[in-house]
């Protein structure tokens, strides 16, 4: 998390009417001969971690899953990883919420959420990958698993 963030690059001008033409994914990593990058992954039940638990270079270590994947790697791709990593992630009425934490421009932590996955169900972030969601090697991935009732509404894990 050293260094300065740089701020994602604005978004592309819409197509011209008549255009149509869906938005370029970045071109896949060949897996074979590009080495994985490590992705430091914090996991939560219940909700995300603090921006305060990453301070001055302090991570959640209790809670830590070491990931290696490509910058391709789509957060369904993630959530596989993880539920064979951590069982509670394989819970059917879970949802995976993704958070990128990365340095602003004064150091210090800042949490984003990019994104969510449910353990079973294949949802609009499912394709959504870490290059798509402008990260960077050196920053984490902060999980958090919500328990889902029923309905829509998420339910606070018991822990």
């Amino acid at each position: 998390m050293r260094g300065v963030r740089r701020p994602p690059p604005p978004p592309p001008p819409p197509p011209p009417p008549g255009a149509g033409a869906p938005p370029r994914r970045p071109d896949p990593v060949d897996r074979q001969t590009k080495c994985p990058l490590l992705l430091r992954t914090f996991i939560k039940l219940g909700a995300h971690h603090s921006p305060g638990d990453y301070k001055q270079g302090a991570t959640p270590s209790d809670s830590e899953v070491a990931l290696h994947t490509w910058l391709d790697a789509p957060l369904r791709e993630l959530a596989e990883l993880l539920k064979d990593l951590h069982p509670p992630a394989r819970d059917r009425t879970v949802r995976l919420s993704f958070a990128q934490v990365y340095p602003d421009g004064r150091g210090e932590p800042t949490l984003r959420e990019v994104g969510s996955a449910h353990s079973v169900k294949r949802g609009a972030d499912d394709a959504r990958t870490l290059a798509e969601l402008n990260f960077q090697p050196g920053d984490f991935l902060d999980v958090a698993i919500i328990k889902e009732s029923a309905g829509t509404a998420p339910l606070a894990m018991q822990m």
